[in-house]
């Protein structure tokens, strides 16, 4: 007994915005891009996609697989960094738009890591409140977010919200096993993005370069490979398992190099690992439950997988979890 993912969906836009086209924005290749990412192309929001219409469209998708009413939907969470609005936040947003009313509703910033936070939040929910249904949505407009001369950050994001309803169920399978995360604000200038200028004179931020995204990449790269082994051997440790026993990975798609490092140092082999950052780039909180919601549709997950979820992202944010289908 204990908590399950009823379903899953996810929401991509129309838009493809591919390396070639890049070429034409700022000084790149497409070969310098894919030699250093694996990323050939990135969804980009247009008129109607704003982050919480994409987002609200993979919870109905989520909501119709799982045969869940949206009216019976306890507490809606949403993993994000690039909300419509500070305030509301997105989670009220996407509230209105597939009415429900009945839930309780606000926003995680955790980047990256948002919807792996979003997950552990609806376990301890559902323990809580049996009867309690919690939707969990990792959903982001990154292109809106981005300085797009700087090469180092335009070429690696882009647009896509994923989701899952949360569960009690009595089988012995599909169960949430474990969690494990972590946060570190002592990094925070290696990854980060600011909010727009004060009116308040008194608390300008100097020299504040606007609202996107400032990473330095080397940094990141180091501590991501380290941050994410280190929770994933914690997690199999406290659980009783070894990588052996996971049959399926889906981590956050930040970038080949960091994915392919990960895999080498935990020594699970590709076929084990779900890959979809050469479509889509790194969607941040979005990234897991789309490739999450593509992985179920395909039939690749079925009852009995033992899947593990890892992610990194800007705080510094890191965690694992793991759970039975």
């Amino acid at each position: 007994m204990g908590t399950a993912i009823l379903g899953t969906g996810s929401c991509l836009p129309e838009r493809v915005l591919s390396n070639v086209e890049l070429e034409q924005i700022v000084d790149t290749n497409d070969e310098w891009i894919r030699t250093r990412t694996g990323i050939e192309n990135r969804r980009i929001g247009a008129s109607g996609e704003f982050t919480y219409q994409i987002a609200a469209q993979a919870a109905r998708r989520a909501l119709e697989m799982a045969g869940v009413g949206a009216e019976q939907i306890r507490l809606l969470v949403v993993g994000t960094i690039s909300s419509h609005m500070l305030m509301p936040s997105c989670a009220c947003f996407v509230q209105q738009e597939i009415g429900a009313h009945n839930a309780f509703a606000y926003d995680i910033n955790a980047a990256c890591s948002g919807f792996l936070y979003g997950m552990d939040i609806a376990d301890k929910h559902i323990r809580a409140d049996r009867d309690a249904k919690v939707l969990v949505i990792g959903a982001e407009t990154l292109s809106s977010r981005l300085n797009w001369q700087d090469r180092n950050t335009c070429i690696l994001f882009g647009d896509g919200a994923g989701a899952a309803v949360f569960g009690h169920v009595d089988a012995a399978e599909r169960l949430v096993l474990g969690t494990n995360h972590y946060s570190d604000g002592r990094l925070w200038q290696l990854l980060y993005m600011h909010q727009a200028p004060s009116t308040n004179p008194d608390l300008l931020v100097p020299d504040n370069p606007g609202v996107h995204i400032i990473m330095e990449g080397r940094e990141v790269f180091k501590h991501a490979v380290k941050a994410m082994e280190e929770a994933v051997g914690g997690l199999l440790d406290r659980v009783g398992m070894t990588i052996a026993d996971v049959d399926l990975m889906i981590p956050h798609q930040a970038n080949i190099r960091i994915l392919k490092k990960l895999m080498e140092r935990l020594e699970i082999p590709e076929e084990k690992v779900v890959l979809n950052v050469m479509h889509y780039g790194n969607t941040s909180a979005a990234s897991i439950p789309i490739a999450l919601d593509e992985t179920n549709r395909a039939g690749r997950l079925r009852p009995g997988t033992t899947v593990l979820f890892c992610s990194f992202g800007g705080g510094f944010t890191w965690g694992a979890t793991l759970l039975k289908w």
